[in-house]
């Protein structure tokens, strides 16, 4: 390879080279542009100008992983010993149920993807191009280095491009490097050391044209583009295990290891009492089995569904299932500031019109906010353009722009916009105050250039006057004015320009973007602008606001124990002003840049992390280190964003959250939840329906091993005192899954505990049993168990019993077994609350769950056919049916009351204490 060419495929400091320079690496000449043959060699050569799509998952391969649980292995293996027993239909409902399972996690997450629409595309479809001396259009995947390229006002830059001339260039680089405040382009030279966020001279991939036209070489395409930069950053960021397929892992060898000891118990149990080793083997196994929690996996994937689903309704799309759940484990949001923290629309805050200094009201685009002078008590100005310099300074920034505010097409609609977000807000604040900048013509205009750092247009109103008007840079204008208006009055400057340059620092210290404006009768020598002997009008403060509703979510979330962190490229002062508003960070706080983070080693950068909560400047590297400290401190991070800047991040944190309207695509890609409003507000919400989520999990599956640990505490006491089985394989199967099935789904639709965003998060470090419910499983299945004993004992007439008599015990067992279950729900709805205070009748599903299960069971012991299936002989119920009622009743009666008592403690307790 030609040392030339070879930079074609090199990273290059391309901002620090002349113009010549570049054209001369990449073998091209900006007049003429490169030839065909040119083209097509860079393009066999470098490949299409493309970001590497995402590695898609066969739908076969994304299908087997829903069965890739030890809970499903141990199915599975229930499935295959049912099988070796003779026992075909207990073997088919078991894998019937494990393939349920998979089906309903396969297709969740393929509908999930779908509605989002992860399409990966942020390069412009045509790009104008000079090819041989001739201008045309030409698909943005076939550039190459070398390339001319001519750009205007919203265009969307196609590849990494190096500036060759550019006329009152602006370009919005909000979605790489989270500056809010759009960036101007010339072609000078820059230092090699210069950061991306200060190269003047370099256009980017993804960025925006917001304003002015320009000429440029493409320098990178594809994956060399500071865009795939980033996309490759994405690719090696490992998968990782959410919190909640973490415990189910747990819960899984629990499972295991306690199907092995029931086998080895009940085995050694039978053989001590002279059963046959093959019997005995064969029995023992069988009751692991059916003891074995069927729908566990079942309920678990439905309730997350519903989870999802009611996530949706509060604006929140979760592509993953497990994911739902990890949001009710978060302890720190790492946000991004622009467009989620606030609007990315820039907005007029103060107003100094001569001596009077004007607060507005209002967020973003939206022409509604009042002005209140300050001085006047608080009162709002009923009329600004009743100030006659006010409404001047307005006529002012309203004509000296490029900008554009279209009406919405409703009422309650947005306004359009086009153009560069500072001329906009000062679009916006004349129609706060009503004024409409008709009748003027504009006849010439100079446009802004780092040197001036002014910009000013000829305006002719209708009676023919000649205007000058001017906006820039407070140093720049006052330099240019000889006087300055007051009221009515023109007067000189003076003295007055160093309290004009204090009132412009004051302005800057609350990280307000400033401006000052001008303007001079005639000021035009044959239809040229001078911009000279101006009269100075006063100052706009402005910046990109937080957004009105964050704030208290902010107060939320430190109200839930979740810590909120800001993760910004934007200004330190704009980002610690922005959080400070919000509540994020309290007045002696300070930012850390990501300058300061790259000075940090690994012990340094863990005491940094723990105490910060503004970082500003930072590159995504910087955003992935800290992210990845927060992780490796024990936190569950979850990370918010809308750029391409913030995508590597996003996928790095353990929940990973896009926004819907302005998140990039590539964003999206990368994360876990979408937020469809763009809403921080739905960022809380959905981690209150995580918590809800987390705790219905923990209800059901307390509730269905507590019936599970019954069944085995019955099937081992009868063992132990040397009874009959008092339940079959298959009827524990039956209880087990339809009796069961129904209580533990509707769980799934308990609503959020009033006290459920002041609790601190649950560590992801916790067992998914505590000792507690531990506790709460062995005692509600030792209560169970005693009264299914009782009821089996109480009709058993001895040792010497029949196969008549032992099917009516038998039968006793199974109803009062399945019936206290049943109710037994109503008591696992809360740990405190009994189900009187709750309400029977406050879960709805579940009330009808219950009553169609007691059906079913009622059903099966009723039904000559069912009673085939299910009993060796047809028991006899009819004279135990009060006795079955009762016994039924006697679990849930006695927990209720346990809780009663419990609270009247806890009261007495806290009325001491007080």
């Amino acid at each position: 390879m030609e040392p030339k060419s070879q930079a074609l495929e090199e990273s290059t400091l391309w901002h620090s080279l002349p113009v010549t320079e570049v054209e001369a690496r990449l073998q091209s000449d900006h007049t003429v542009g490169l030839s065909s043959e040119d083209v097509r060699e860079r393009q066999l050569r470098l490949g299409e100008n493309k970001l590497p799509a995402s590695r898609s998952v066969p739908w076969l391969l994304r299908l087997l992983s829903q069965f890739n649980q030890l809970l499903i292995w141990i199915l599975f293996l229930a499935a295959i010993f049912s099988g070796y027993l003779g026992d075909w239909g207990e073997a088919v409902a078991i894998l019937g149920i494990v393939l349920l399972n998979g089906l309903l996690g396969f297709f969740q997450e393929i509908r999930a993807e779908r509605s989002i629409q992860a399409l990966q595309q942020l390069t412009a479809p045509l790009a104008r191009v000079r090819r041989g001396g001739r201008q045309c259009l030409v698909p943005a995947a076939e550039l190459v280095p070398g390339d001319t390229v001519e750009l205007e006002a919203g265009d969307k830059l196609p590849a990494d491009c190096r500036v060759v001339s550019a006329f009152s260039v602006s370009v919005d680089e909000a979605s790489l490097t989270g500056e809010s405040v759009t960036v101007s382009k010339s072609a000078e030279e820059l230092a090699p050391a210069t950061p991306l966020v200060d190269r003047r001279n370099m256009f980017y991939s993804g960025t925006v044209v917001t304003s002015g036209k320009a000429t440029a070489i493409v320098v990178a395409t594809g994956v060399r583009t500071e865009l795939g930069k980033i996309a490759n950053l994405l690719e090696s960021e490992p998968w990782k295990e959410t919190p909640l397929q973490k415990r189910l892992r747990e819960l899984g060898r629990v499972l295991l290891f306690a199907c092995l000891a029931i086998v080895a118990v009940i085995f050694g149990l039978q053989l001590l009492r002279g059963g046959q080793i093959l019997e005995t083997l064969l029995f023992s196994i069988s009751l692991a089995v059916a003891a074995v929690p069927e729908g566990l996996p079942v309920v678990v994937t439905v309730t997350l569904s519903i989870g999802l689903q009611r996530m949706a309704k509060r604006n929140a799309i979760i592509r993953s299932l497990p994911s739902v759940e990890t949001l009710g484990s978060v302890s720190t949001i790492c946000s991004d500031k622009t467009g989620t923290l606030t609007r990315n629309q820039m907005t007029v805050r103060e107003v100094y019109a001569g001596d009077a200094r004007y607060s507005v009201e209002g967020t973003g685009y939206w022409p509604t906010g009042q002005f209140f002078l300050q001085g006047a008590h608080g009162k709002a100005a009923e009329n600004p353009c009743a100030d006659p310099l006010l409404t001047k300074l307005m006529l002012a920034g309203s004509l000296c722009t490029n900008a554009r505010l279209y009406s919405g097409t409703t009422d309650d609609a947005e306004p359009s916009v086009v153009g560069d977000p500072t001329e906009i807000a000062l679009l916006v604040l004349s129609a706060k105050a009503g004024l409409r900048a008709d009748g003027y013509f504009k006849e010439a205009e100079i446009p802004f250039d780092s040197n001036r750092k002014m910009m000013s247009v000829l305006v002719r109103d209708s009676a023919e006057n000649h205007t000058v008007y001017s906006k820039g840079a407070v140093e720049a204008i006052l330099g240019a004015c000889g006087q300055e208006r007051l009221g009515n009055v023109e007067v000189p400057l003076d003295d007055r320009r160093g309290l004009w340059l204090q009132r412009a620092h004051e302005l800057s210290a609350r990280a307000l973007r400033v401006l000052a404006l001008a303007y001079r009768e005639g000021g035009a020598s044959e239809g040229r602008i001078e911009e000279k002997d101006l009269v100075f009008l006063g100052l706009v403060g402005m910046m990109d606001p937080p957004r009105s509703e964050v704030a208290d979510a902010i107060q939320k979330c430190k109200s839930a124990g979740i810590r909120p962190i800001v993760i910004t490229g934007d200004h330190p002062a704009t980002a610690l002003a922005v959080a400070q508003e919000l509540g994020i960070v309290g007045a002696e706080a300070n930012a850390t840049t990501g300058a300061e983070l790259d000075g940090l080693n690994g012990d340094e950068l863990d005491a940094r992390v723990r105490k910060t909560s503004v970082y500003a400047r930072v590159s995504p590297e910087n955003k992935l280190q800290i992210v990845r400290a927060l992780r490796q401190q024990g936190e569950t991070v979850a990370m918010t964003g809308d750029g391409v800047n913030d995508a590597p991040a996003v996928k790095a944190a353990d929940i990973g959250i896009s926004m819907g309207l302005t998140g990039t695509e590539v964003t999206k890609e990368a994360a876990d939840m979408v937020l469809v409003d763009d809403n921080f507000v739905s960022i809380v919400n959905a981690v209150e329906e995580g918590r809800c989520l987390f705790e219905n999990l923990q209800k059901f599956v307390h509730y269905l091993l507590a019936c599970n640990v019954s069944e085995i505490l019955l099937v081992f006491v009868a063992a132990v005192l040397g009874w009959p089985q008092p339940l079959l394989a298959i009827q524990i199967l039956w209880i087990n899954l339809v009796t069961d099935g129904p209580p533990a789904l509707a769980m799934a639709f308990e609503t959020p505990a009033p006290d459920v965003m002041v609790r601190a998060p649950r560590p992801v470090t916790r067992a998914f049993f505590d000792a507690q419910i531990v506790r709460d499983i062995i005692g509600h299945g030792l209560l169970i168990s005693a009264a299914s004993i009782i009821g089996f004992w109480s009709v058993l007439p001895g040792p010497d019993a029949g196969p008549p008599e032992i099917s009516n015990a038998r039968g006793v067992a199974f109803c009062v077994c399945g019936f206290a279950q049943l109710l037994f729900a109503f008591a696992c709805r809360s740990n405190r609350f009994t189900a009187l205070q709750l309400g029977i009748f406050s879960n709805p599903v579940l009330f009808f769950g219950v009553v169609t299960s007691v059906l079913l069971q009622a059903c099966i012991v009723l039904f000559p056919p069912a009673q085939i299936i299910f009993f060796a002989h047809a028991p006899d119920l009819s004279p135990y049916w009060l006795r079955i009622a009762c016994l039924s009743f006697l679990p849930l009666l006695l927990a209720e009351t346990f809780k009663w008592v419990s609270n009247l403690r806890i009261k007495k307790r806290e009325s001491r204490n007080a």
